[in-house]
């Protein structure tokens, strides 16, 4: 398994990206393929990076990265943000979810030393993802976006 920057992948790896699918009541948090991908098209900045999980080559996984203009208020000014989490349906339960976590820092630093955090807003009522996340070392930092009910939990982990 490996990590990867969108902009490595080859064209048939950027084909299979639109493979990753998300069980229905998970798109209510994450959105789908097709979202994540126009956020990371509709900007040619280099504040914002789509990171694949390659296994076997193939895209399981994918999430976007933003700092600098694209942080929402909440966020640090020396944060990047997580956003867009996908894991494939038919390979969660196997531990991608935790690589991508634990494999993201080291790649937040090879492309922008100067990120000191890594934050992001997840849902109150995402419980599996916030057992990922305070599962690999994220720490409840405050409020994020607006939820259905009040706000999602803000968590952020140092780098």
């Amino acid at each position: 398994m490996q990590l990867t920057d969108h902009r490595d992948l080859t064209p048939a790896q950027r084909e299979q990206l639109l493979e990753i699918q998300l069980l229905p009541g998970q798109q209510r948090y994450a959105g789908d393929m097709t979202c994540a991908l126009y956020t990371l098209f509709s900007s040619d900045s280099p504040d914002i990076r789509g990171v694949a999980l390659l296994v076997e080559n193939v895209p399981q996984a994918f999430l976007l990265l933003q700092r600098g203009a694209f942080l929402p208020c909440w966020a640090r000014i020396d944060a990047a943000i997580i956003n867009a989490l996908q894991v494939d349906r038919r390979r969660q339960g196997h531990g991608l979810g935790r690589f991508c976590m634990q494999a993201l820092p080291d790649l937040v630093r090879s492309l922008w030393p100067e990120v000191r955090c890594l934050q992001l807003s997840v849902d109150p009522d995402n419980h599996a993802a916030l057992a990922l996340y305070r599962g690999t070392g994220w720490v409840d930092s405050g409020d994020g976006f607006r939820a259905r009910k009040g706000y999602e939990c803000q968590l952020t982990l140092a780098l």
